[in-house]
């Protein structure tokens, strides 16, 4: 990037481009767990603004995040979408990103975590959050073992209480499956008795959430799934 593309991607009042400004933001927001529930726009502000930097400053990074559906903004409030997440994979990846200053331990943290959820493991194995770059799953035989192993490993891993969010699981298997595809099986393991889906109240709901759940055609909305006993 040359002197003059940098001077023209840098927002007034902010220190480095617009560009590495909308990674820090989605980061921060990642870690602060923006994806599964809402989180104040005060308090993300105060999370990304540096020495010398305005809450203002950040207004234009949230509007275009917000246009571009990476992020929701209800009520002061902003939510992280599956978009949202996989820009900021895109972001950490680029190679013209960098942080122009010392970063702080909530920071560095963060960055350690997205690499232990979404990075290479030990054992060269990818981790599975957000497997858009898997294998595209062509047939509900293929679809039902990847549905219930992120299942069992969101469950697990985040505590759940066999009550599975289904955006979460649209959300971790991504582009792997068409959304009419996911809606289908997903449905079809419901009449096969794998999965019960449910209704019930979901704190922190969100449009695309909703968008990112089911609708079955006699029963309405249904935002998680149980894995029923076999």
């Amino acid at each position: 990037m040359t002197t003059k593309e940098k001077s023209k991607d840098t927002a007034k009042g902010l220190r480095g481009t617009e560009a590495q400004a909308k990674t820090r933001v989605l980061l921060a927001l990642w870690d602060m767990k923006g994806a599964d529930e809402e989180v104040k726009k005060g308090d993300l502000t105060e999370r990304v603004k540096r020495t010398h930097e305005k809450s203002g400053d950040y207004q234009g990074v949230f509007e275009q995040l917000q246009t571009s559906g990476a992020i929701a903004i209800s009520k002061n409030k902003i939510s992280l979408s599956g978009k949202g997440v996989e820009m900021l994979g895109e972001g950490l990846k680029n190679a013209d990103f960098e942080f122009d200053s010392q970063i702080g331990a909530k920071t560095a943290n963060a960055l350690l975590k997205w690499l232990r959820e979404t990075g290479t493991l030990a054992n060269g194995a990818t981790a599975t959050s957000n497997q858009v770059t898997g294998k595209a799953i062509a047939s509900y035989d293929e679809f039902k073992p990847v549905a219930l192993e992120v299942y069992d490993q969101l469950n697990r891993d985040y505590n759940l209480d066999n009550l599975v969010p289904i955006y979460r699981i649209r959300r971790e298997i991504g582009e792997r499956v068409t959304r009419s595809h996911f809606n289908e099986w997903l449905l079809e393991m419901q009449a096969n008795d794998i999965f019960q889906l449910m209704a019930g109240e979901m704190s922190g709901i969100t449009p695309d959430k909703a968008e990112d759940s089911i609708t079955t055609e006699l029963s309405g909305l249904r935002y998680y799934a149980k894995r029923l006993n076999s």
